[in-house]
């Protein structure tokens, strides 16, 4: 009998640190977040826009569901402010909003700067919903590498 009672709580303890394993509803169904920052582009900060596209931050659908981003805004520590236009980021998929000029394709956006906004060696990204609501952030503290996974 205490062989039995004993194999039964074992069992027990077993399955529910199993459910510990298992990932949240919002863990499995994935989300939109900022993925990386690549904040110090290659070589001399000069200013040209190939500099300035070199700089940027990546957004990361991992949902299974194509992703609306009309109306987010991304943030940094000072303020500059880039709205989102009408894009829908597919599922699995990255966008690279870039800091200078460019037009607009599948996985590119452009915030059309003539000078840098990240940082090289302290910064904070935010992504806020259209509400306002803070949607994900990602802060670096380096100047040892150019860019931050989130």
């Amino acid at each position: 009998m205490l062989r039995i009672r004993s194999a039964a709580m074992a069992l027990a303890a077993a399955a529910a640190g199993s459910l510990l394993l298992l990932p949240s509803p919002a863990q499995a169904a994935g989300s939109v977040h900022i993925y990386k920052v690549y904040y110090d582009s290659p070589g001399s900060d000069r200013g040209g826009n190939s500099s300035l596209n070199a700089e940027y931050v990546q957004i990361k659908n991992s949902t299974r569901s194509a992703f609306q981003m009309k109306g987010f805004k991304l943030k940094d520590s000072a303020g500059h402010t880039y709205t989102f236009p009408s894009y829908r980021i597919s599922a699995g998929k990255t966008v690279k909003v870039h800091t200078g000029k460019g037009t607009k394709s599948a996985g590119h956006l452009y915030q059309g700067r003539k000078w840098y906004v990240w940082n090289n060696t302290k910064d904070k990204a935010r992504l806020y919903k259209p509400s306002g609501k803070l949607h994900d952030s990602c802060a670096y503290n380096s100047s040892r590498k150019d860019y931050k996974m989130c």
